[in-house]
């Protein structure tokens, strides 16, 4: 069995708790939807979002979908001055290690809402 990367992105409304966790727990939903995911597959998942938003961790929203036993850890993407025009404000994206005998080319990243461009990036 393979471990496999599944990447996602979103962006919230505002820079609220309410905001966040429903962003977070709608492309949450939609990976798990596509990918056929299991909370008890997934090894871990790495959450990062833009600076501008902070009022609440989005693995907060993904404990609410009931993945309690799940190591989670959230950060704030890295500031890089030459890609600001690639910056996507109140962006939330994920990275969920998954536990699969899938093979890479059936694994879908989900893009939603502001976030949707960026799986057009290199």
């Amino acid at each position: 069995m393979a471990v496999r990367g599944i990447r996602g992105a979103t962006t919230a409304e505002a820079d609220t708790e309410a905001a966040i966790l429903e962003a977070t727990q709608d492309l949450l939903t939609q990976i798990r939807t596509v990918n056929a995911v299991r909370p008890e597959d997934v090894a871990g998942i790495w959450f990062t979002t833009s600076r501008d938003l902070s009022a609440e961790f989005p693995a907060r929203a993904a404990r609410r979908l009931g993945w309690t036993e799940v190591p989670m850890l959230c950060g704030h993407e890295m500031e890089v001055p030459a890609a600001n025009s690639r910056s996507v404000p109140r962006c939330i994206r994920v990275l969920l290690l998954v536990n699969t005998d899938r093979p890479a080319s059936d694994i879908r990243f989900v893009y939603l809402r502001g976030a949707i461009h960026l799986r057009s990036e290199p």
